[in-house]
Protein backbone atom coordinates (compact mmCIF):
# COMPACT_ATOMS: atom_id res chain seq x y z
CA UNK A 1 0.00 0.00 0.00
CA UNK A 2 2.87 2.36 0.78
CA UNK A 3 4.29 1.90 -2.72
CA UNK A 4 0.89 2.59 -4.27
CA UNK A 5 0.47 5.77 -2.19
CA UNK A 6 3.89 6.99 -3.34
CA UNK A 7 2.91 6.25 -6.94
CA UNK A 8 -0.38 8.12 -6.54
CA UNK A 9 1.31 11.19 -5.04
CA UNK A 10 3.98 11.11 -7.75
CA UNK A 11 1.31 10.84 -10.46
CA UNK A 12 -0.63 13.74 -8.97
CA UNK A 13 2.50 15.90 -8.72
CA UNK A 14 3.44 15.19 -12.33
CA UNK A 15 -0.10 15.91 -13.43
CA UNK A 16 -0.16 19.28 -11.68
CA UNK A 17 3.14 20.19 -13.31
CA UNK A 18 1.85 19.08 -16.71
CA UNK A 19 -1.39 20.97 -16.28
CA UNK A 20 0.47 24.15 -15.45
CA UNK A 21 2.45 23.86 -18.69
CA UNK A 22 -0.48 22.89 -20.92
CA UNK A 23 -1.32 25.57 -23.48
CA UNK A 24 -4.71 24.19 -24.45
CA UNK A 25 -7.04 21.46 -23.35
CA UNK A 26 -10.52 20.18 -24.03
CA UNK A 27 -12.90 20.94 -21.16
CA UNK A 28 -15.60 18.58 -19.98
CA UNK A 29 -18.98 19.45 -21.43
CA UNK A 30 -22.39 18.02 -22.24
CA UNK A 31 -22.03 15.07 -24.63
CA UNK A 32 -18.39 14.35 -23.74
CA UNK A 33 -17.42 10.69 -23.47
CA UNK A 34 -14.41 10.17 -21.22
CA UNK A 35 -12.33 6.99 -20.94
CA UNK A 36 -10.12 6.54 -17.85
CA UNK A 37 -7.60 3.69 -17.67
CA UNK A 38 -6.37 3.27 -14.10
CA UNK A 39 -4.15 1.22 -11.82
CA UNK A 40 -6.35 0.30 -8.86
CA UNK A 41 -5.70 -0.99 -5.34
CA UNK A 42 -8.64 -2.94 -3.85
CA UNK A 43 -8.34 -3.26 -0.08
CA UNK A 44 -10.87 -4.72 2.39
CA UNK A 45 -10.55 -4.41 6.17
CA UNK A 46 -12.94 -7.30 6.82
CA UNK A 47 -12.29 -8.95 10.19
CA UNK A 48 -15.71 -10.42 10.97
CA UNK A 49 -16.14 -13.32 13.36
CA UNK A 50 -16.48 -16.91 12.15
CA UNK A 51 -19.10 -18.78 14.17
CA UNK A 52 -20.64 -22.25 14.26
CA UNK A 53 -23.99 -22.90 12.57
CA UNK A 54 -25.63 -22.27 15.96
CA UNK A 55 -23.86 -18.94 16.33
CA UNK A 56 -21.25 -19.99 18.90
CA UNK A 57 -17.88 -18.23 18.81
CA UNK A 58 -14.91 -20.09 17.31
CA UNK A 59 -12.23 -17.52 18.14
CA UNK A 60 -11.56 -17.11 14.41
CA UNK A 61 -12.04 -14.08 12.17
CA UNK A 62 -12.07 -13.49 8.43
CA UNK A 63 -9.09 -11.82 6.72
CA UNK A 64 -9.23 -10.77 3.04
CA UNK A 65 -6.03 -9.90 1.20
CA UNK A 66 -5.77 -6.86 -1.10
CA UNK A 67 -5.03 -6.86 -4.83
CA UNK A 68 -3.80 -4.26 -7.34
CA UNK A 69 -5.23 -4.48 -10.87
CA UNK A 70 -5.95 -2.42 -14.01
CA UNK A 71 -9.46 -0.99 -14.32
CA UNK A 72 -11.37 1.16 -16.78
CA UNK A 73 -14.06 3.79 -16.38
CA UNK A 74 -16.29 5.23 -19.11
CA UNK A 75 -18.19 8.45 -18.39
CA UNK A 76 -20.91 10.19 -20.38
CA UNK A 77 -21.69 13.82 -19.56
CA UNK A 78 -25.44 14.42 -19.37
CA UNK A 79 -24.74 18.12 -18.73
CA UNK A 80 -21.54 20.13 -18.29
CA UNK A 81 -21.53 19.21 -14.59
CA UNK A 82 -23.36 15.87 -14.36
CA UNK A 83 -21.99 12.59 -15.72
CA UNK A 84 -22.70 8.91 -15.37
CA UNK A 85 -19.72 6.54 -15.13
CA UNK A 86 -19.48 2.77 -15.48
CA UNK A 87 -16.39 1.29 -13.83
CA UNK A 88 -15.17 -2.25 -14.49
CA UNK A 89 -12.28 -4.41 -13.36
CA UNK A 90 -11.64 -7.74 -11.69
CA UNK A 91 -9.42 -8.63 -8.75
CA UNK A 92 -8.27 -11.80 -6.99
CA UNK A 93 -8.39 -12.17 -3.21
CA UNK A 94 -7.22 -14.77 -0.72
CA UNK A 95 -9.54 -15.38 2.23
CA UNK A 96 -7.97 -16.54 5.50
CA UNK A 97 -9.21 -17.67 8.89
CA UNK A 98 -7.12 -16.05 11.60
CA UNK A 99 -7.05 -16.33 15.38
CA UNK A 100 -4.63 -16.33 18.34
CA UNK A 101 -2.97 -19.55 17.13
CA UNK A 102 -4.41 -19.81 13.60
CA UNK A 103 -3.54 -18.23 10.28
CA UNK A 104 -4.74 -20.47 7.46
CA UNK A 105 -5.82 -19.85 3.86
CA UNK A 106 -9.31 -21.20 3.21
CA UNK A 107 -10.33 -19.78 -0.18
CA UNK A 108 -9.22 -17.91 -3.30
CA UNK A 109 -11.76 -16.02 -5.36
CA UNK A 110 -11.96 -13.61 -8.25
CA UNK A 111 -14.37 -10.69 -7.83
CA UNK A 112 -16.11 -8.73 -10.58
CA UNK A 113 -17.55 -5.62 -8.90
CA UNK A 114 -18.90 -3.30 -11.63
CA UNK A 115 -19.96 0.12 -10.34
CA UNK A 116 -22.33 2.60 -11.99
CA UNK A 117 -22.10 6.07 -10.43
CA UNK A 118 -23.78 9.41 -10.96
CA UNK A 119 -21.16 12.16 -10.65
CA UNK A 120 -21.10 15.91 -10.11
CA UNK A 121 -18.08 17.75 -11.60
CA UNK A 122 -17.42 21.06 -9.84
CA UNK A 123 -15.28 22.83 -12.47
CA UNK A 124 -15.72 21.11 -15.84
CA UNK A 125 -14.02 23.92 -17.77
CA UNK A 126 -10.96 24.09 -15.46
CA UNK A 127 -7.66 22.25 -15.79
CA UNK A 128 -8.05 20.86 -12.29
CA UNK A 129 -11.61 19.50 -12.08
CA UNK A 130 -12.69 17.63 -8.92
CA UNK A 131 -15.83 15.54 -8.70
CA UNK A 132 -17.91 13.44 -6.32
CA UNK A 133 -20.24 10.57 -7.08
CA UNK A 134 -22.55 7.91 -5.70
CA UNK A 135 -23.87 4.71 -7.21
CA UNK A 136 -24.52 1.00 -6.99
CA UNK A 137 -22.38 -2.06 -7.54
CA UNK A 138 -22.86 -5.79 -7.91
CA UNK A 139 -20.34 -8.19 -6.37
CA UNK A 140 -19.93 -11.34 -8.45
CA UNK A 141 -17.58 -14.02 -7.09
CA UNK A 142 -16.23 -16.48 -9.66
CA UNK A 143 -13.44 -18.96 -10.43
CA UNK A 144 -13.33 -19.91 -6.74
CA UNK A 145 -10.72 -22.28 -5.33
CA UNK A 146 -11.04 -23.88 -1.90
CA UNK A 147 -7.87 -24.45 0.12
CA UNK A 148 -6.59 -26.64 2.96
CA UNK A 149 -9.64 -28.87 3.13
CA UNK A 150 -12.19 -26.06 3.52
CA UNK A 151 -15.26 -25.56 1.32
CA UNK A 152 -16.41 -21.93 1.13
CA UNK A 153 -19.44 -20.36 -0.56
CA UNK A 154 -19.80 -16.57 -0.86
CA UNK A 155 -23.11 -14.97 -1.82
CA UNK A 156 -23.20 -12.50 -4.73
CA UNK A 157 -25.26 -9.35 -4.32
CA UNK A 158 -25.77 -5.60 -4.61
CA UNK A 159 -24.01 -2.86 -2.67
CA UNK A 160 -23.52 0.87 -3.02
CA UNK A 161 -20.54 3.15 -3.54
CA UNK A 162 -19.36 6.68 -2.76
CA UNK A 163 -16.71 8.30 -4.93
CA UNK A 164 -14.41 11.34 -5.03
CA UNK A 165 -11.70 12.21 -7.51
CA UNK A 166 -10.04 14.77 -9.70
CA UNK A 167 -9.24 15.09 -13.40
CA UNK A 168 -6.16 17.15 -14.20
CA UNK A 169 -5.97 18.25 -17.83
CA UNK A 170 -2.57 18.00 -19.50
CA UNK A 171 -2.97 18.91 -23.17
CA UNK A 172 -5.62 18.45 -25.83
CA UNK A 173 -7.99 15.62 -24.94
CA UNK A 174 -5.68 14.01 -22.37
CA UNK A 175 -5.83 14.19 -18.60
CA UNK A 176 -4.58 12.46 -15.46
CA UNK A 177 -7.10 11.01 -13.03
CA UNK A 178 -6.89 10.21 -9.31
CA UNK A 179 -9.98 8.50 -7.89
CA UNK A 180 -11.14 6.99 -4.59
CA UNK A 181 -14.23 4.87 -4.03
CA UNK A 182 -15.66 3.33 -0.87
CA UNK A 183 -17.86 0.35 -1.65
CA UNK A 184 -20.30 -0.89 0.99
CA UNK A 185 -21.09 -4.59 0.59
CA UNK A 186 -21.86 -7.45 2.95
CA UNK A 187 -21.82 -11.13 2.00
CA UNK A 188 -22.82 -14.33 3.77
CA UNK A 189 -20.01 -16.90 3.86
CA UNK A 190 -20.88 -20.57 4.35
CA UNK A 191 -17.97 -22.85 5.31
CA UNK A 192 -17.97 -26.64 5.11
CA UNK A 193 -21.62 -26.91 4.15
CA UNK A 194 -22.77 -24.46 6.81
CA UNK A 195 -20.94 -26.00 9.76
CA UNK A 196 -19.23 -22.61 10.06
CA UNK A 197 -20.48 -19.24 8.86
CA UNK A 198 -19.68 -15.54 8.80
CA UNK A 199 -21.46 -12.36 7.76
CA UNK A 200 -18.57 -10.53 6.11
CA UNK A 201 -18.56 -6.76 5.67
CA UNK A 202 -16.10 -6.43 2.81
CA UNK A 203 -16.56 -2.63 2.42
CA UNK A 204 -13.40 -2.22 0.30
CA UNK A 205 -11.53 0.97 -0.46
CA UNK A 206 -10.83 1.23 -4.20
CA UNK A 207 -7.99 3.71 -4.81
CA UNK A 208 -6.91 4.47 -8.38
CA UNK A 209 -4.62 6.59 -10.53
CA UNK A 210 -4.46 6.69 -14.32
CA UNK A 211 -4.90 8.61 -17.54
CA UNK A 212 -8.04 9.81 -19.31
CA UNK A 213 -9.03 10.66 -22.86
CA UNK A 214 -12.07 12.65 -24.01
CA UNK A 215 -14.06 11.80 -27.13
Amino acid sequence: MKALRIALFATAALAVAGAAQAQDFQPKQKGTIMLNVRLTDVSSKADDAITTAAGAATGLNVDVKRDTVPTIGISYFLTDHVAIEAIAGTSKHTVKAVGPATNVQVHDTWVLPPVVALQYHFAPDAKVSPYVGAGINYMLFYNDKDKNGFKVKLDDGFGYALQAGVDIATAGKWSVNVDAKKIFFETDASINGGALKSKVKLDPWVISAGVGYKF
